[in-house]
C-alpha cells in the first residue's frame, strides 16, 4: 500500500501540471532530446496492455516504432491520437507501428481508449510506466512525447510535445531513408533537427 500511495501522488503531481504543459506546448517551438540522452535502441521492459497481458515492445522487432506516451488528463495527448490513428491505419503498410504508453490510472486509460475507439496497441502502467520513459532516457517528463525506432529497434529521435502532421511527416520520412540507407542515423537526427526548426512558428 505504501509503494502505491508513492505511485498515486506521483501520477497525480503530473496531472497537477497538465494545464501548464499545455499552455507551454503552444508558446514553444518543436524540440527533440538530446541524443547523448537517449538510449540507443529500444529498452527491455514489459507492461501490461488492454486485455492485462504483459508486452513488451520487442513484440514488434522489425517494426519502425513511433511509441507515444501519453495520459488521459493531457489536454494536448488528447488532441494528438486522432493523429496517431491517422498514422497507424496510413502507415501500417510502409512498416510502421503506433504503440501508446498511458501513464495513468488504468481503469480511465480503458474508458478513455473506448470512448475514442484508439485502433493501435496501448501499454498502460503507473509507476512501471514512468519507468519505462527512464529506461529512454526521458528523465523530467512532460507530455506527450514520442520516441521514434527504425525497423532495427535503434532510437532515432524522441519528439517532445504535440506531434503535428508535418511534424509526423518530416520524422517518418527521414526513418525510411535510414532504413533504406540513404541517411545515417547522425545525418538523419540533423535533418529532423533543421526541418523541426523550420516548421516552428517564429
Amino acid at each position: 500500500m505504501k509503494n502505491r500511495g508513492i505511485v498515486i501522488v506521483a501520477v497525480a503531481a503530473l496531472a497537477a501540471g497538465a494545464g501548464f504543459y499545455g499552455y507551454q506546448q503552444r508558446a514553444q517551438p518543436a524540440a527533440t532530446i538530446p541524443t547523448a540522452k537517449l538510449a540507443a535502441t529500444v529498452p527491455d521492459f514489459s507492461l501490461a496492455d488492454r486485455a492485462g497481458q504483459m508486452r513488451s515492445l520487442h513484440d514488434w522487432n522489425g517494426k519502425a516504432l513511433i511509441v507515444n506516451f501519453w495520459a488521459t488528463w493531457c489536454a494536448p495527448c488528447r488532441k494528438e491520437i486522432p493523429l496517431l490513428q491517422k498514422l497507424q491505419r496510413e502507415r501500417a503498410g510502409e512498416g510502421f507501428q503506433v504503440v501508446g504508453i498511458a501513464v495513468d490510472f488504468r481503469e480511465k486509460v480503458l474508458a478513455y481508449a473506448d470512448e475514442m475507439k484508439i485502433d493501435y496497441p496501448l501499454l498502460i502502467g503507473e509507476q512501471e510506466a514512468l519507468d519505462a520513459a527512464s529506461a529512454f532516457g526521458v528523465e523530467a517528463i512532460g507530455f506527450p512525447f514520442t520516441i521514434f525506432t527504425d525497423t532495427r529497434g535503434r532510437v532515432v529521435v524522441a519528439h517532445m510535445g504535440e506531434l503535428t502532421q508535418a511534424e509526423a511527416d518530416l520524422i517518418l520520412g527521414t526513418v525510411k531513408a535510414v532504413d533504406a540507407g540513404q541517411r545515417t542515423l547522425e545525418q538523419a537526427r540533423a535533418h529532423i533537427e533543421t526541418g523541426l526548426a523550420a516548421l516552428s512558428p517564429t
